[in-house]
């Protein structure tokens, strides 16, 4: 008995002692300044959605969110021709602004909300709630629930199921809002109306050809769907679609991509491998931070070894040395990587890793650059854990 009690004693303590290490980091004291600077700033910028600009290139209407392939240029030998690729160079002079607004907005309704969460000020609340209804709410400005014109390729789509990786700035103001509708800004109509877009969109995801071939896909699309799946199911609570995700993470995702040794092959073939990667960890990460529960830690899940965890520690020394990195540089964008990723901060406090977390701090938290801001999804940690 008194040996049982020991045994008890002790995995007591060093329980204790994991909570409380974690307990010690207040990301919401450490972010104060940050987040309050980025909101104040914000208070004074109106709503832009996607109406506000429209592509001749575009198939869709007025209320259609359009993008285009990122690296798909004119045909040097046939110029009004169908495009064609070049892998990891980003074409100058596509359309980008529907994709600006959206990112836009993923900037800033996270930054309000996350400002309204520490202060509880409802300016910040009502002004983050202006551009809800404005993207999701009014008949005049509003976007319509799918992505059926996502990365056009001029000569050959229309819209892509890739495509689909666009609304990745879709998956912070979904969790801004859960944040807002505590507050007295955001009625429970509105709320209602706001939720009920994201079912749609859920709807178009998980039935629409598009959404199907990108759940399919074999890289971080695939990864980000599921992401973006989670999230949505989170905010408009459909507890059969989060189990879905959860189990689509442990037989496809994982398996899939994850190799023996953490790192992520089809990641790494392409001619931005570093940041590549890191992309996908940050999604990999959100995922779990979404999905785990106290009966179902999925921070935990391995098949045949790899996992989250084993992920994270073949990124780490390139994320804390990236001198140290085996393999070529990317061939653009290389000097803006890394940031301060979410996925060092989900998983240093999920997993008990310190050193995570201590990198995490010493990293840039923003940057001005648009391919950066692209790529880097989750800015306002403070909403999550």
């Amino acid at each position: 008995m008194t040996r049982l009690f020991i045994i008890f004693y002790l995995v007591t303590v060093v329980c204790w002692s994991v909570s409380a290490r974690q307990r010690t980091f207040n990301v919401a004291s450490f972010d104060r300044q940050r987040i309050l600077k980025a909101a104040n700033q914000y208070l004074s910028e109106a709503p832009i959605t996607i109406t506000a600009s429209h592509s001749p290139r575009s198939a869709g209407r007025m209320h259609d969110f359009f993008s285009e392939g990122d690296y798909w240029w004119p045909d040097p030998q046939n110029p009004e021709g169908p495009y064609i690729q070049r892998d990891g160079m980003t074409n100058p002079d596509n359309f980008v602004e529907h994709r600006r607004a959206l990112m836009r907005l993923s900037v800033q309704v996270p930054a309000l909300a996350a400002a309204y969460l520490i202060t509880k000020d409802e300016r910040y609340a009502k002004h983050a709630v202006r551009h809800l209804r404005a993207w999701f709410l009014d008949s005049s400005t509003r976007m319509n629930p799918n992505l059926q014109y996502a990365q056009a390729i001029h000569g050959r789509f229309t819209g892509r199921g890739i495509g689909i990786i666009d609304t990745i700035h879709l998956v912070e103001v979904a969790r801004a809002i859960e944040v807002l509708k505590e507050s007295r800004s955001l009625s429970m109509a509105e709320a209602g109306g706001i939720t009920q877009w994201f079912k749609d969109y859920l709807h178009w995801m998980t039935t629409s050809k598009n959404g199907l071939e990108e759940r399919e896909a074999k890289n971080n699309h695939a990864t980000c769907w599921v992401m973006q799946v989670a999230a949505f199911a989170h905010l408009v609570r459909d507890e059969k679609l989060l189990e879905y995700c959860r189990d689509r993470f442990k037989t496809v995702i994982v398996p899939n991509q994850v190799a023996a040794d953490g790192s992520f092959p089809q990641e790494l073939r392409r001619t931005k491998p570093y940041a590549y990667s890191l992309f996908n960890l940050d999604a990999m990460t959100t995922i779990c931070q979404i999905l785990s529960t106290p009966a179902d830690n999925v921070w935990r899940f391995e098949a045949n070894g790899r996992g989250v965890r084993r992920a994270m520690e073949y990124m780490f020394p390139y994320v804390r040395d990236k001198k140290s990195w085996p393999l070529k540089p990317d061939v653009m964008y290389d000097s803006e990587w890394p940031m301060r990723h979410s996925s060092l901060l989900f998983a240093g406090l999920a997993l008990d890793r310190q050193d995570y977390v201590a990198v995490w701090k010493k990293l840039p938290a923003d940057s001005k650059v648009e391919e950066v801001i692209r790529n880097f999804f989750i800015r306002q940690p403070v909403l999550w854990v």
